[in-house]
């Protein structure tokens, strides 16, 4: 039961957050979702509605936050490949603190603006 009603909470709250926003081409939306395990970022342009750049901590090594941390420096890397520099953060219908904030914060340090 409890599952169920954790689930929805976190629908809620992300339908929340996407109405109050949504990327662009000029300023993309940095989409985050953990699992139990691990962690995934995407930077998403929503006029066009197609993933620009995408990682995840499936090879990495690590602890959950260091995990974050390597996803958030990886993301920002990519983005400057990809000529994106400011980006709208969603946070997904999870809290901001601990991996997803740790994901943020190694964004902001590797030159990624929001």
């Amino acid at each position: 039961m409890a599952v169920t009603n954790k689930l929805s909470r976190r629908e809620r709250i992300k339908f929340s957050i996407r109405k109050k926003f949504s990327g662009t081409t000029g300023r993309p939306r940095l989409t985050v979702f953990r699992s139990n395990s691990e962690i995934y970022a995407q930077i998403i342009d929503d006029t066009t509605q197609k993933t620009v750049v995408s990682v995840s901590s499936l090879k990495e090594k690590g602890t959950k936050t260091e995990k974050a941390k390597a996803v958030g420096a990886a993301i920002a890397g990519k983005a400057k490949e990809a000529n994106i520099t400011s980006v709208v953060f969603d946070r997904n219908g999870f809290l901001y603190h601990g991996r997803v904030k740790a994901l943020a914060d190694a964004a902001r340090e590797n030159g990624l603006q929001f």
